[in-house]
């Protein structure tokens, strides 16, 4: 039996769980999203509880469990209180400013990088250089900071660029024959 795959999922209040054929419907207060329900697992649910079982002993099904119970989880903290991952910028006149719908970003290039802001990601600016990103789905919410991180990925040599908030970076020494210093 997998560990992850036979824990329970607590059902929080507010949050309607409808358990499809081949898919899990999950609606609350956020908003609603959809988790696949893989061939050869059964949801049910026990006294408030979701929980995953296992048809048969293959090793694709024995493989999908955890997964299949992960994403529904996840579709559940995310209707009920949502996802977010924050970004800061590091650098000289690096900043970011929010207008319309649109992130513009200063990160030393000649012209700003202009992001547009998906319908399902709300972004949030605390201070001009600490960037929120916020969502229900957990992997768009990765994604979009990804793509945002992309833009100006940390230096190894200067520590300057856009980092996740936490992120353990490792300052190289400076490049092997380049003069002068």
């Amino acid at each position: 039996m997998s560990r992850v795959g036979k824990q329970p999922i607590p059902i929080p209040a507010g949050v309607k769980v409808n358990i499809l054929p081949d898919k899990i419907k999950v609606e609350g207060p956020k908003g609603q999203l959809e988790s696949p329900l893989f061939e050869g697992i059964r949801a049910e649910m026990e006294d408030n509880q979701l929980i995953f079982i296992r048809e048969k002993e293959t090793p694709k099904v024995r493989a999908f469990h955890g997964l299949c119970r992960t994403l529904a989880a996840n579709a559940i903290h995310g209707v009920s209180q949502g996802f977010e991952k924050k970004l800061e910028i590091v650098g000289v006149g690096y900043r970011a400013k929010l207008d319309k719908g649109k992130l513009e970003l200063y990160l030393g290039y000649s012209k700003p990088v202009i992001y547009e802001i998906p319908e399902d990601i709300e972004i949030i600016l605390e201070k001009p250089t600490l960037i929120t990103v916020r969502g229900i789905d957990k992997q768009r919410v990765g994604q979009e900071a990804y793509k945002i991180r992309s833009f100006r990925k940390p230096d190894p040599y200067k520590l300057k660029g856009i980092r996740y908030v936490g992120e353990r970076l490792i300052k190289k020494e400076r490049r092997a024959g380049v003069g002068g210093v």
